[in-house]
């Protein structure tokens, strides 16, 4: 697994996004968002240092204004580093993405769908996207940093997590989509891999490929990670915001116990299993976390719980703190 998420991945072959093939003549990439967009500094550093020529000036970023750093995850569409604006000394991480990779798997349209939405989000949980540039080869998105890395690497190595600290996550991930919902966005690929831990030990979410901007309509594309797909996605029916609230009960049994709720052998028994959601605790569960999972775990949309209940369910109110109101 790579830090910074870099490819829209999918677990099953049947899991993509629903697009027009690439043109088989020379393409030219479009940028992603207008250039007043991409001028967007990064935020003022604590260093009295002045800002930048680029930010005062308000012409576009370019490579010359970063001193490139080590190296901190890899994919298919580029690389992460880590990086530090030369004025401010601002530290952040650079993710560097190449045109022909990405008009040649054709997902030019999600990464400016991802840049669209993510760019105008701000939440604490939430991985900052503080403006992007190009070259005639390169995409460069400079991200928020979150030095404590992936969460799905400390869920591999712990295994599981603790009460509290599952809590804690769920509070956080419940408060940030609830945040993204009051601004029509739907996520629609809450999983490990796509979480980074930052400094204070706050969860970010850090990926935003799958999402999508839906004030109105309702959705029907099949997306996101097979484990974590709900009863509707896999039966073909249309989906809303919903979505998000059946991948958090999914992450939640994954954090309590180590594995996804409905593993099974081949995508189809996997499929049967949601289907029917076909949910089984261990032993050592506490009532209250069951209560809670089964009650995002519902296969009818519009009796999961609402993400605005979730910090008041008497398992958080157990274990997690308090103190994030965002």
């Amino acid at each position: 697994m790579s830090l910074y998420p870099l490819t829209y991945r999918s677990t099953h072959p049947h899991l993509q996004e629903n697009a027009s093939a690439p043109s088989t003549s020379t393409p030219t990439f479009r940028p992603p968002l207008s250039t007043s967009q991409a001028n967007t500094p990064p935020p003022p550093s604590t260093s009295s240092k002045p800002a930048s020529a680029a930010a005062m000036s308000g012409r576009q970023w370019s490579l010359s204004d970063f001193e490139i750093g080590k190296p901190l995850g890899r994919g298919k569409f580029g690389a992460v580093y880590l990086a530090r604006e030369k004025s401010t000394k601002y530290i952040v991480a650079l993710k560097v993405l190449q045109k022909a990779q990405l008009l040649k798997a054709g997902v030019e349209h999600q990464l400016r769908r991802e840049i669209e939405i993510q760019s105008h989000l701000r939440h604490v949980n939430i991985l900052r996207l503080y403006g992007y540039f190009f070259d005639n080869k390169r995409i460069y998105l400079i991200l928020e940093y979150s030095p404590r890395g992936e969460l799905y690497k400390h869920l591999q190595s712990k295994g599981r997590f603790g009460e509290r600290q599952s809590s804690q996550y769920i509070l956080e991930l419940s408060r940030a989509l609830s945040y993204c919902h009051t601004k029509h966005v739907i996520h629609r690929d809450i999983k490990p891999e796509n979480l980074l831990i930052g400094h204070s030990g706050e969860l970010k979410i850090a990926d935003f490929g799958w999402s999508v901007h839906a004030p109105t309509s309702r959705r029907n594309t099949l997306c996101g990670t097979l484990d974590y797909l709900p009863p509707e996605m896999v039966e073909g029916r249309e989906h809303d915001e919903q979505v998000d609230v059946w991948s958090l009960g999914v992450l939640m049994y994954e954090f309590l116990v180590g594995t996804p709720p409905f593993e099974a052998e081949g995508h189809s028994a996997t499929y049967r299993r949601i289907s029917r959601v076909d949910l089984r605790f261990p032993r050592g569960l506490s009532e209250d976390a069951k209560d809670l999972i089964f009650k995002l775990l519902q296969k009818d949309p519009r009796k999961r719980m609402a993400l605005d209940m979730i910090p008041n369910h008497p398992w958080i109110l157990r274990n997690a703190r308090q103190l994030q109101k965002k």
